[in-house]
């Protein structure tokens, strides 16, 4: 398996990138994740999103829809993409620390 190298700490990483373990998800990890997706800061409506991710997966063990995410968080889907231009599964869901989206987001 791939590991990225996170403050020192090797992270198992599956083929697309996604943690294979979601425990080891922290802030470096997003900032690392973050400037693989060409993002340059992680700004306060970054840290809702990826917040928001993070709790409706601990919640219910899935990734929200994209419609109920972008309706809980406030941001429509263009917002979405301005933030993380690949995509709410590829980008936001990666920073999040989520596994891979087995469909959409």
């Amino acid at each position: 398996m791939p590991h990225i190298e996170v403050d020192g700490q090797q992270i198992e990483v599956d083929e697309d990138g996604f943690l294979i373990t979601i425990d080891n998800w922290n802030e470096g990890v997003a900032h690392y994740f973050m400037k693989e997706e060409g993002i340059e800061e992680l700004t306060e409506e970054h840290w809702k999103l990826i917040n928001y991710l993070r709790d409706y997966f601990f919640q219910f063990g899935i990734a929200p829809m994209i419609r109920k995410l972008c309706k809980e968080s406030g941001f429509n889907l263009k917002k979405v993409y301005q933030l993380f231009p690949s995509g709410p599964a590829k980008g936001a869901c990666k920073l999040a620390g989520l596994p891979k989206p087995t469909g959409c987001v």
